[in-house]
């Protein structure tokens, strides 16, 4: 108990609260500012409101698919935070999740005949490998060509929705799936295992949360200490003796392969099939995700749950309250907008 106690109070509770304070007041004046629109549009705020939080939260089955939608969205924020931090701007997460579902769904459609014990271990590393080869083409782009890395992950992005499309549309494409872009089911048995029996979800959220972990390792090791060095200034980093080229390399290999993991938790606890709209808006999302939690570990996990919540909850306003989706979207900019500006509406008040 002491020593529980000795590390509270050297908790920084004034960071902490120069944090929150911010996001806060935003987030008050985001919904202050939608309650204005709905007024406008002829809604009732107060209902549109109580539909958002009843369809995020209202019962277990409603919390428990907020859980899901966060699940993806925190594994690509805490991916392309990796590569922000060294600073490399790979916006590729969406092309790199699709590589790494279309790896994982071949193996588990070509191999079925091996047992879950066995193929889900084997999925999971063909997800990671697609995912961070992709990712790896532009960081090699860059090491080594000083290729512009917005450009070759947001060119690669497109290729693979487009081989995706080809894929489900053709060697890929179910026999039985009446002219439908998608792939064959996998075997039920490599399903991943439901949390809670009668949700939908599973142990693919529980691998977020051990990521977000190891991403607090990873900044507090040597090679998370050498990533950060680099992104600050490379110039500094070879004066010292870093391998610069080298660690974008890793760093964009290891960022891939967390959206290529994201990718197989979609399939395996998810669809259960490669679809082709599997990751559309994906990758933008988790760059907002990310800039929303600072591209801290503990704060990607706050800002992917109201995301996950904002949309849920969205969804609801939009069916309960016959809020317009494009309303809805606007509300959701204005949260999402205000938000990210904290630092300069609110900061200078809270310090």
């Amino acid at each position: 108990m002491t020593a529980i106690s000795e590390q509270i109070r050297h908790i920084k509770w004034r960071a902490i609260w120069r944090q929150v304070y911010p996001a806060a007041l935003s987030l008050i004046l985001a919904l202050v500012i939608g309650g204005l629109l709905l007024l406008v549009s002829g809604r009732d705020p107060i209902a549109a409101y109580q539909s958002l939080l009843s369809g995020a939260f209202g019962s277990s089955n409603r919390f428990t698919e907020t859980l899901v939608k966060m699940t993806p969205f925190l594994i690509l924020a805490i991916s392309v935070s990796i590569s922000f931090r060294c600073g490399i701007w790979n916006i590729g997460a969406e092309g790199q999740l699709i590589l790494g579902a279309v790896a994982s769904t071949w193996v588990a459609l070509s191999f079925s005949f091996l047992p879950p014990l066995i193929i889900l271990p084997l999925t999971m590393i063909a997800g990671i490998i697609g995912g961070a080869l992709w990712s790896g083409i532009a960081g090699v782009l860059k090491a080594y060509f000083n290729a512009n890395e917005v450009i070759t992950t947001s060119m690669l992005n497109f290729i693979a929705v487009y081989l995706l499309a080809f894929l489900v549309n053709g060697p890929l494409k179910d026999p039985e799936g009446f002219n439908f872009p998608q792939s064959a089911l996998i075997d039920s048995s490599f399903e991943l295992p439901r949390l809670l029996e009668g949700s939908r979800l599973n142990i693919a959220f529980i691998v977020a949360l051990i990521l977000v972990v190891a991403a607090i390792m990873y900044w507090r090791s040597t090679v998370g200490f050498r990533t950060e060095i680099v992104g600050a200034s490379r110039r500094v980093a070879r004066h010292i003796g870093l391998n610069v080229n080298w660690t974008i390399v890793l760093v964009t290999l290891i960022s891939g392969g967390l959206a290529g993991l994201a990718g197989w938790g979609e399939i395996f606890g998810l669809h259960f099939r490669l679809i082709e709209a599997i990751a559309i808006g994906m990758g933008s999302l988790a760059v907002v995700v990310a800039l929303l939690g600072e591209l801290h570990p503990i704060g990607m996990v706050v800002s992917a749950f109201l995301f996950a919540a904002l949309v849920v909850g969205g969804n609801a306003m939009e069916r309960s309250a016959g809020v317009p989706f494009a309303l809805v979207d606007v509300i959701q900019g204005v949260i999402i907008l205000l938000i990210l500006a904290r630092s300069y509406i609110f900061r200078a008040r809270a310090s």
